[in-house]
């Protein structure tokens, strides 16, 4: 088990391994920040049972609560319960204007937990021939902002997400993506009705193949969807001629460990191959896909760390070649929200583990860049020029994570480390 899986205290999973004595609890992770500060101390709290409320942890907590713009949290908790802690850190860290405020927070939160969280910066990745990380903000065509308005009217959270990552697209898989029936058995229907140009994020990632093809380069795809993926896949079958097991390779919930095995070396390996679909969650650990230098990441998942996971797949040692990633976001849509939520999350993350005194605020930002100069020969290609509404460069940390924390219960020599 990853050890970032029990951070909700209230799954079975964590309440299970509360009760559980050992002489000594390590808990390894690479991710121990995911969505919110009360998860990393519900791991502290595994191996340090009570730890805000140790003798060592309350002052702190005294001068931090001191200091945080109290008159900015949005809810109202009773006074010294660690839920308005919680709250406060990850408020001032999310939102505080006072960069100050929020080193002072930062200073305070790794003395608390210096004899507990011990985090180690792998130096790998300094080595491979670097990072490009771009979010795109892609101009929604007519039809496609019209199919918009009507999802945000009708549709939850939960459906808004689904169905727009397929809307955003291309606009006809809109009825399409409400029904929950197997993707092949009418995609190649649909194709030969649509027109490509009427779906914004479709004909980005046709240029962008045909791009890669010029260059020799190969394409990585992800997605949290089946459908998008089923539907690009059937796309370029349509559109090139290419096979599923040649040119076109995929990982999704369905494939057997035989099967990745077997794409994933063919896809990394093989002269044919050209572009591979996946599953952003079923390509997690132990899939290495270096063969690609180019990374597309169709929508937005509200967990940071799993995107992050996702680029890792191309990104990791073994990859010869330069990565340039692309987060596409639907300009002026419910994705572009989530994409902000999203990166409030990673700079908690940034701030908390990454900060020292010879950085600034900038290195955990995106920068607004010029499509003209950004310094990617496919972007500034003509062919994206009108749809591109704005585009943003991240500021790219080059490591590995690896956390751990371990507790023996005799001397509480206590530890948490990353890495």
């Amino acid at each position: 088990m990853r050890g970032h899986t029990p951070r909700n205290d209230n799954t079975d999973v964590f309440q299970s391994l509360t009760k559980l004595q050992t002489p000594r609890k390590v808990v390894l992770s690479g991710t121990i920040f995911q969505n919110h500060v009360n998860e990393v101390f519900n791991l502290l709290n595994l191996v340090r049972p009570k730890f805000l409320r140790s003798e060592t942890s309350r002052p702190i907590i005294k001068r931090i609560m001191s200091r945080v713009h109290i008159s900015g949290v949005r809810k109202q908790f009773k006074a010294g319960s660690e839920s308005a802690f919680y709250e406060l850190v990850e408020h001032t860290l999310q939102k505080d204007n006072d960069f100050r405020r929020k080193v002072t927070v930062i200073h305070e939160l790794r003395e608390m937990t210096s004899k507990v969280l011990h985090y180690y910066r792998g130096d790998s990745l300094d080595e491979l021939p670097g990072l490009v990380d771009f979010t795109v903000l892609l101009n929604l065509t007519p039809r496609q902002k019209h199919e918009t308005e009507k999802l945000k009217k009708f549709a939850r959270k939960f459906k808004q997400s689904s169905v727009g990552s397929a809307v955003y697209l291309h606009p006809k898989l809109y009825s399409f993506a409400w029904k929950p029936t197997d993707p092949d058995d009418k995609v190649d229907e649909l194709l030969d009705k649509m027109d490509v140009k009427d779906g914004v994020k479709a004909r980005f990632f046709l240029n962008l193949l045909n791009l890669c093809e010029s260059a020799g380069e190969k394409l990585l795809v992800f997605s949290q969807y089946l459908l998008p993926l089923k539907f690009l896949e059937r796309l370029v079958a349509k559109v090139k001629g290419w096979s599923p097991g040649r040119e076109m390779f995929m990982i999704s919930g369905e494939s057997s460990s035989e099967q990745r095995e077997w794409s994933m070396d063919q896809f990394n390996n093989s002269s044919t191959a050209k572009v591979f679909f996946g599953s952003i969650k079923a390509c997690g650990e132990g899939i290495s896909l270096v063969g690609a230098s180019r990374v597309i990441l169709l929508d937005v998942h509200l967990n940071p760390s799993v995107s992050r996971q996702a680029i890792g797949r191309a990104f990791r040692p073994g990859q010869k070649k330069k990565v340039f990633v692309y987060r596409l976001v639907a300009a002026s849509s419910p994705e572009e929200e989530d994409h902000s939520t999203c990166f409030q999350k990673e700079l908690i993350a940034k701030m908390w583990f990454d900060w020292n005194e010879y950085c600034g605020y900038r290195d955990f930002g995106v920068e607004t860049i010029d499509v003209n100069e950004c310094g990617d020969l496919f972007l500034e290609s003509p062919v994206f020029r009108e749809d591109i509404k704005v585009l943003y460069k991240r500021f790219v940390l080059l490591y590995i994570f690896l956390s751990s924390l371990s507790c023996n219960l005799q001397d509480l020599n206590l530890s948490v480390s990353m890495s």
